[in-house]
């Protein structure tokens, strides 16, 4: 059974930075890209970042650009999110989740897109 699992989420000042892991079991992760996405209250649930299977490409949302690194650990079956200068909008339930579809050159954090989901971990950016 394909199962990814989120950790890493907590409480953090703006301007702090904490580190999303992103851990597959059931599956060699290195054959999909993979995603991130947030969900904050009340809102829609938005891309953040994706990176290729082989990790040569990565995408981010223009929100997060510059702030925001996706990386990817192969023998460790597991994709990192770094998020620096955080700021309390970045407050949401953070997701990973894996594209299995056909391997692409590129990628993009386009929900519908992708095939498996972790259960989520939440990240408060608060004073």
């Amino acid at each position: 059974q394909l199962q990814l699992v989120e950790s890493g989420g907590g409480l953090v000042q703006p301007g702090g930075s904490l580190r999303l892991s992103c851990a597959a079991s059931g599956f060699t992760l290195e054959r999909y890209a993979i995603g991130w996405f947030r969900q904050a209250p009340g809102k829609e649930r938005e891309g953040v970042s994706c990176i290729t299977s082989t990790g040569g490409t990565t995408n981010y949302a223009t929100s997060v650009k510059g702030r925001f690194t996706i990386s990817r650990d192969n023998a460790k079956n597991t994709v990192y999110l770094q998020m620096n200068n955080l700021k309390p909008e970045d407050t949401a339930v953070y997701y990973c989740a894996a594209y299995t579809g056909t391997v692409r050159a590129v990628c993009a954090p386009i929900k519908w897109e992708y095939d498996y989901w972790g259960q989520g971990t939440q990240v408060t950016v608060s004073s």
